[in-house]
């Protein structure tokens, strides 16, 4: 394997509180869930493709994804990332939320030219932390400690493992949170 390889591990653990619990996942534009969407963009880019999902792994199956849930409850998004980087077997995981908008075409090259303790994005918006690189045996290593303290903010992970900012001048990922947002972005209930 490569030293370079790199899974990319889809965020879709949350509960969408916002939309009602929608799976935002399954959320389609143009008849095509959000979920194969992002994944498509970057697809050619990454070795292997992980979900974080803790309902439906059928149906994340019947696309051919591997869905792995949190293994303890209630971490928010430090959950997602502890149960990918268990499951992940290449050296790199490049994170994307599922509720993302869409990501640049030069998402994981920039990301990776950031140097070698991982990176996350930067858009127009402000900082992404889920948009993000991820040195897996650095993030393995710091997430027991990170679990145990109670302090389950991703900025706090990422600034332990002395990740970087990559900014996207220009760019705006967006996020799929509420109805309003659906809406501008052209999307509908999966």
């Amino acid at each position: 394997m490569s030293a370079a390889a790199t899974t990319l591990g889809l965020i879709a653990g949350g509960r969408a509180t916002r939309l009602g619990g929608i799976d935002k996942a399954w959320l389609e534009k143009d008849g095509v869930p959000q979920v194969l969407r992002l994944l498509g963009r970057v697809r050619g880019e990454v070795d292997a493709v992980l979900v974080s999902a803790n309902r439906d792994p059928g149906r994340y199956a019947g696309h051919g994804l591997a869905a792995v849930a949190d293994r303890s409850a209630d971490l928010g998004p430090l959950g997602g990332l502890d149960a990918l980087a268990s499951a992940c077997a290449t050296p790199w995981l490049l994170t994307l939320p599922v509720d993302l908008v869409s990501v640049n075409d030069c998402l994981l090259r920039s990301l990776r030219a950031a140097g070698g303790d991982g990176a996350w994005a930067e858009d127009d918006d402000g900082r992404q932390p889920l948009v993000a690189l991820w040195r897996v045996d650095a993030l393995r290593a710091a997430l027991p400690a990170a679990l145990a303290s109670g302090d389950l903010s991703v900025r706090a992970l990422q600034a332990r493992l002395g990740m970087s900012a990559v900014r996207f001048a220009g760019l705006r990922f967006g996020n799929l949170n509420t109805p309003a947002d659906l809406a501008a972005a052209g999307y509908a209930p999966g």
